[in-house]
């Protein structure tokens, strides 16, 4: 039996191309930099003016409770903290997911993660210290350490993660949600969503919200490791919400390509966590699918629509026209769902 390319380590330059492949030089030349000008990068590189920008939009975003921007300021942290049993501490211009600190309760003097392991007040200090110092920023710039709103995630995602609060990545052009994928936490992972740390990406299809393919560590997989439990036709809740805050981020920042990092509570709905003018790739891999032959129909449709398409346009287009994923495996996560 022929193995399908994600299911295969070593594939040529030249197959990955026939198969629709994008990598990162095409990525930067076609895509980032003709659509992203540079004067709006702010807007996303520096999570605060994001969140400004979230309010001003009307976007539900977690709350900002406060920010530190000087080493004298950190002594006054612990002051601000006991005023919240859970939050999560972040560089205001970090890239990755690197050096997000999420804290979802306490234990006496100690602060827990998600995980389970157990910070102190000194601990949290010196993480925040290190933020300040530029130690995950882009370019390793001193930085501004943000403390923000834990977003307790709804269980119908929650359940699928591992200790830790799962999030779904939307990547857009022009405006349009072109692939998007759902990001799991794993023990490996110690609770956070990131894909490098050993987290499953697990590919949506656009159309239904439904869950079709998941790998980890560029391996399908199609049970969690940790939880037992199946990757592969779970329905995302309220999609339609999704895909709509995805889009708005088009109005909001102005970026043509970019990916919208979305989280759903389970008593705020779906809420904007970040956005990121430079999406990584690896949402291929998840959806086990290129993105150029999507990116291609989105570009003739912007050029035909001559920038007034509206958002439910555009949602309903994409939804309905890129075509998420073949027949059979839409059927397989439908079958899942006993449908």
């Amino acid at each position: 039996m022929k193995r399908r390319w994600w299911h295969r380590w070593l594939v040529t330059p030249g197959e990955l191309s026939k198969l629709g492949v994008v990598g990162l030089n095409a990525r930067n030349g076609r895509y980032l930099l003709p659509n992203n000008p540079r004067r709006l990068y702010r807007s996303v590189d520096d999570k605060v003016r994001t969140k400004e920008l979230a309010f001003e939009m009307g976007l539900p975003t977690p709350k900002l409770y406060g920010t530190f921007s000087s080493p004298g300021e950190l002594r006054h942290i612990g002051k601000l903290l006991d005023e919240h049993e859970s939050f999560v501490i972040k560089p205001a211009r970090g890239s990755g997911g690197k050096g997000v600190l999420v804290v979802t309760g306490r234990k006496g003097d100690f602060f827990l993660k998600g995980s389970g392991s157990s910070l102190t007040l000194s601990d949290v200090r010196f993480h925040a210290d290190n933020i300040l110092g530029g130690l995950f920023s882009l370019g390793g710039r001193r930085d501004v350490a943000m403390v923000e709103q834990f977003i307790q995630c709804s269980q119908d995602v929650m359940g699928l993660s591992y200790r830790g609060a799962p999030d779904i990545r939307v990547v857009m052009l022009h405006g349009y949600p072109v692939m998007a994928m759902l990001r799991l936490a794993t023990k490996e992972s110690d609770g956070r969503a990131n894909l490098h740390q050993g987290a499953i990406g697990v590919g949506i299809d656009l159309e239904t919200g439904l869950s079709h393919h998941a790998v980890c560590h560029g391996r399908p997989v199609e049970i969690h490791p940790d939880l037992d439990c199946p990757l592969i036709g779970q329905q995302i809740p309220q999609w339609e919400l999704v895909l709509k805050l995805a889009a708005l981020c088009y109005e909001m920042t102005g970026l043509g390509y970019l990916g919208a990092d979305i989280m759903i509570g389970c008593q705020t709905g779906p809420m904007l966590i970040e956005v990121n003018a430079r999406p990584g790739l690896a949402i291929q891999l998840a959806n086990a699918e290129g993105l150029r032959r999507r990116f291609e129909r989105v570009q003739e449709e912007a050029m035909r629509m001559k920038g007034s398409a509206s958002v439910e346009e555009r949602i309903e287009f994409s939804r309905h026209v890129l075509t998420p994923f073949a027949k059979e495996r839409k059927e397989k996560a439908l079958s899942s769902l006993g449908g």
